[in-house]
């Protein structure tokens, strides 16, 4: 009897414009350094989702790979630095490149708005 496994494989290539977001991004100097670079992200439970690219520690089985699915850990810090906004975690550092269409900068904004007090 032979059993049959079904393997997701969770990898994506960049587009064109995703590509030059990336190459852009990372040739920028940021201080303290950037953990990795996420492309198509969204804002979900004030954690940044995305494909990341980059990572400066892809992991013992590379799930942290380039084009792998990334969730962070929750945003403690939110900036934006030239054309990048860049996410503060408790993994570090990371850059968002570009936005999932018709999601993520919806939810950034919402993000954005649960971060500023209100009186």
């Amino acid at each position: 009897m032979s059993a049959e496994v079904i393997i997701e494989y969770h990898c994506k290539s960049p587009s064109d414009f995703q590509l030059k977001r990336i190459l852009r991004a990372m040739a920028y100097r940021y201080s303290p350094p950037i953990a990795g670079y996420l492309s198509d992200v969204f804002i979900t439970s004030e954690c940044a989702a995305g494909f990341v690219f980059g990572h400066v520690d892809p992991g013992q089985l590379e799930e942290r790979a380039d084009g792998h699915i990334l969730l962070t850990s929750r945003i403690e810090h939110l900036k934006k630095l030239g054309r990048y906004w860049v996410i503060t975690t408790a993994e570090g550092r990371f850059v968002l490149t570009s936005f999932k269409r018709g999601l993520g900068r919806a939810s950034l904004r919402a993000l954005i708005e649960g971060m500023i007090p209100t009186q």
